[in-house]
């Protein structure tokens, strides 16, 4: 059996390494107790402590700048690890970051692909997960069936960086949609319709996603406690505008979608669940 690492023990992270604790796992946060609280699992007190004892190191980490510096930075696991070794980043990492590790990587020996997740903390914890992939076929089938014990969707999408441009995509997606559903629940608040009753009206038809079933019950019970947060999808935003500027592809709405999100942080908003946006057309419009 594969001696597993993981790095990363957040929200989505902690989560998906509870799921991997039936293996040998070894686990490293920079918040120490995180690291304590996976149970099964043996805590390391640096990053190259868990390349050393792992055959396979899954990455769950904020920004592309911080797996960069995990896999090959000083004291890295480029460093730590054996040939033969392979790193998954399950981050949402900029798709030319990935091919930058996955060249260095490979010098060394050491196998990479970039498989993000989407589905929230939710499906992180049910195990529910959609994986989307990019790596060399024969590496895929390796550790398909790792990847599947926290996922129930996994889905090679092309080679390294191509799990990037999904994530990009998906992230594009699910931004669009947190602000239209925030824009039009206040046009609705506006007009005197009840959040929850609108919800059940319309989540039914074409509008019905797993986004509105996210959004609408945070709005109706003023939840906006974190699981995703604008800050983090900001970071994304932020990374698929400009993929598509590098490649002179105009995405109009989510660089609309984009200042929207800036403005929630800029309200003090950032560390909160997506759907606080609304509270911004609720300011405007004196619908508090």
């Amino acid at each position: 059996m594969a001696r597993l690492g993981f790095i990363g023990l957040g929200v989505m992270g902690r989560h998906m390494a509870g799921h991997l604790a039936t293996h040998q796992l070894t686990v490293f946060d920079v918040e120490p107790a995180k690291a304590a609280a996976i149970e099964g699992a043996q805590p390391a007190v640096d990053v190259a402590s868990v390349g050393r004892a792992s055959d396979v190191v899954l990455l769950s980490l904020p920004s592309s700048h911080i797996v960069r510096d995990v896999a090959v930075g000083e004291d890295g696991l480029v460093g730590s690890m054996r040939s033969g070794s392979a790193i998954i980043d399950c981050s949402t990492t900029e798709p030319s970051v990935s091919r930058e590790l996955a060249e260095t990587l490979a010098a060394a020996g050491i196998d990479f692909m970039d498989a993000p997740v989407s589905g929230g903390e939710r499906a992180a914890r049910d195990g529910t997960l959609a994986i989307m992939v990019g790596g060399r076929a024969d590496v895929f089938e390796r550790y398909l069936p790792l990847l599947e014990s926290i996922a129930a969707s996994v889905v090679r999408v092309g080679d390294v960086g191509a799990g990037g441009v999904a994530k990009l995509v998906n992230n594009m997606i699910v931004g669009s949609t947190f602000a239209v559903i925030a824009e039009s629940f206040a046009l609705g608040k506006a007009n005197g319709l009840d959040p929850a009753v609108l919800y059940a009206a319309i989540k039914g038809g074409w509008a019905g996603s797993k986004v509105l079933d996210v959004a609408a019950p945070g709005i109706i019970d003023r939840d906006f406690t974190p699981g995703g947060s604008i800050d983090v999808l900001f970071k994304d935003i932020g990374y698929a505008l400009a993929l598509a500027r590098s490649q002179n592809v105009p995405v109009p709405m989510t660089a609309m979608v984009d200042e929207v999100f800036k403005a929630a942080r800029a309200s003090g908003r950032g560390p909160y669940a997506q759907q606080i946006i609304i509270e911004l057309w609720e300011q405007l419009l004196d619908l508090e």
